[in-house]
């Protein structure tokens, strides 16, 4: 049976972008004295502005560059000291390119080269870069013009094979005009491909096949608006999830050149139709997003698409309580401490307490009276258990233990730190560094998850938070929280009362029943992009119905602690025989690598 013929489809000139016939393009080139923008100057300016394919202006000038030129540009580019004697110096020069290319966009063959040299000449001036827009024609040969037609991308190869005009001679202008027709070439053969705007022909890339490209059309209508979009397959089923600012200008580029990724390009084969949903605020976005992943479970989204699987460690309630892993939080009156991203960091931070703390390890629930004959294990012989199994550690004695685990995971991380870090120091001190590194991602792993508590808990248990915080506009985004979970969020246009439009927020704000503190009435991952949003800069407090607060002496700062170390140890690079090295961010610090033997 044959394949049906993708049916072709119109696109208007807003899904297009910038059409390129609406362009005006600055081809430039310049010679310089040598190939460092530091050390050498410009000693030629050649430029072609050119819009439609048709040629609008020329621009060519020697520089005097201010230093001698070595005899092997001289002899490379006809271009001599006497010649540039009496020629203009480079802040005269330079200006008036930056006025002739004003409003056009950057051409050059290896752009980085011609365009290192401007944007340095530039700041020496202290006149500022414009900030063009930049093309580089070696880049889209790379993806417009194969091996099998050119043995390399050099201009004059590339000249050569698209018969251009003029003949690139290394003189600037020359150079200039051969690229222009080199341009307007290769804007040729990608016209067949499909791209005909600016912004496709900027991040064009021959990775993009025809296929992904003639689905464009599935971008057709969607809105330029900030929110959340949805791929879905025949079926209905939704593929990815994604969020933008602006759900079309994200969907197009799926079908384009800047979308490159190989699942993507999978999912977009599968793919049928697109469903916006659009949001009144980038943190709006963000959580529909979570919470479509979490209820369509789209094969293509690589994050976690069962955050309610999360492990927590609890404190049981019990006559001799003991810390557990377990899978959800109950209103049990017990203790929690998390949520954790895998049971394995879960169970290291249960080795952090351990170490800290000598509360039993034993999974057996113990009767408040001990049983005759009954004998301790090998951790009361090592002083890590008080045996509250065999009578040699009352239960008011235990319950003394239980009270600082409690207070560890809730409101105080130093003793767990303290003991953590003692161990791990006598261990590096024994040269034992695998067994200390084992300590100290037991403490990493306790520090994360209990700040992770100790932020989370504390809004999970506020009935209501409304939060404001002016947008780019002047007006205000505001945010109402209900149990740790978005319940409902507006814009207030600059110049509006905000009073009325809060009150309006809560009455068709969702209502939410709490979850068993310290979870909150959402996935963690959506209370905590709350959280983030509530402690930037300038988020104002409305009204909190509830406390919200953070212990003082919380494992926030252990952690931030901790990973500054870790951030620092990834500066350090293995040597090839197994030594350690310093990495460049170290090595920009002044750190030293340790003389080992």
């Amino acid at each position: 049976m044959q394949a049906p013929r993708p049916v072709p489809v119109q696109a208007t000139i807003d899904e297009l972008g910038t059409p390129l016939r609406d362009v005006t393009f600055c081809v430039v080139d310049l010679e310089t004295t040598g190939g460092s923008s530091e050390r050498c100057a410009i000693t030629e300016i050649g430029a072609v502005k050119v819009r439609g394919g048709e040629v609008l202006a020329e621009l060519g000038t020697l520089v005097n560059p201010g230093q001698p030129i070595p005899a092997f540009i001289a002899s490379l580019t006809g271009i001599t000291d006497a010649m540039v004697a009496v020629a203009p110096r480079v802040e005269q020069a330079l200006p008036a390119f930056l006025e002739f290319a004003r409003g056009c966009v950057l051409v050059a063959h290896n752009a980085p080269f011609d365009i290192g040299f401007l944007r340095a000449g530039v700041a020496r001036l202290g006149i500022g870069w414009p900030g063009f827009d930049v093309l580089d024609t070696v880049h889209l040969a790379r993806h417009t013009v194969t091996r099998e037609e050119v043995r390399d991308r050099r201009l004059a190869t590339l000249a050569r094979f698209f018969g251009a005009s003029t003949t690139p001679t290394h003189r600037a202008l020359d150079d200039a005009r051969a690229t222009v027709d080199v341009l307007h070439a290769m804007i040729g053969r990608l016209g067949n491909l499909g791209v005909t705007s600016l912004e496709e022909l900027r991040t064009f890339t021959s990775r993009v096949s025809p296929e992904q490209r003639r689905k464009r059309h599935l971008a057709e209508g969607l809105p330029h608006a900030p929110g959340v979009y949805v791929f879905a397959d025949a079926r209905g089923r939704a593929l990815y999830v994604g969020t933008s600012r602006d759900i079309r200008t994200r969907v197009r580029s799926y079908f384009t050149a800047s979308e490159t990724r190989s699942r993507m390009a999978e999912m977009v084969g599968l793919a049928e139709r697109v469903t916006p949903v659009v949001c009144a605020t980038p943190l709006e976005a963000e959580v529909r997003e979570l919470r479509l992943i979490a209820e369509h479970k789209p094969r293509y989204n690589r994050r976690s698409r069962h955050p309610e699987r999360a492990p927590w460690v609890k404190l049981t309630v019990e006559a001799f309580p003991r810390l557990s892993v377990v899978r959800e939080v109950r209103d049990d009156g017990a203790d929690y401490l998390g949520p954790f991203p895998s049971t394995l960091a879960a169970e290291q931070a249960v080795a952090a307490l351990h170490e800290a703390f000598a509360v039993r390890q034993c999974t057996r629930r113990l009767p408040a009276r001990p049983s005759p004959g009954a004998s301790a294990c090998a951790l009361a012989e090592m002083d890590r258990c008080g045996a509250p199994c065999t009578g040699a550690q009352s239960r008011d004695e235990y319950a003394a233990v239980v009270a600082e685990v409690r207070r560890a995971m809730l409101a105080d991380a130093r003793p767990v730190v303290e003991a953590v870090l003692a161990r791990t120091r006598t261990l590096a001190e024994r040269e034992a560094f695998e067994d200390a590194a084992v300590h100290r991602d037991r403490l990493t792993a306790f520090v994360r998850g209990a700040g992770r508590t100790q932020r989370i808990g504390p809004i999970a248990a506020c009935r209501e938070l409304v939060a404001a915080r002016r947008d780019d506009t002047g007006g205000w985004e505001v945010v109402l929280v209900r149990h740790g979970r978005l319940a409902g969020t507006t814009l207030v246009p600059r110049g509006t009362p905000p009073g009325p439009a809060i009150d309006a927020l809560r009455l068709a704000a969702e209502e939410v029943a709490p979850a068993p503190v310290p979870a909150p009435a959402a996935h963690p991952e959506e209370t905590e992009k709350v959280l983030c949003w509530l402690e930037q800069p300038g988020v104002r407090l409305v009204d909190v119905d509830g406390t919200w607060s953070c212990p003082v002496a919380g494992a926030g700062g252990s952690r931030a602690v901790l990973e500054t170390a870790a951030a620092a140890r990834s500066d350090v690079e293995p040597f090839p025989d197994g030594g350690r090295g310093v990495g460049p961010a170290a090595a920009a610090r002044g750190h030293r690598p340790r003389r080992t033997g």
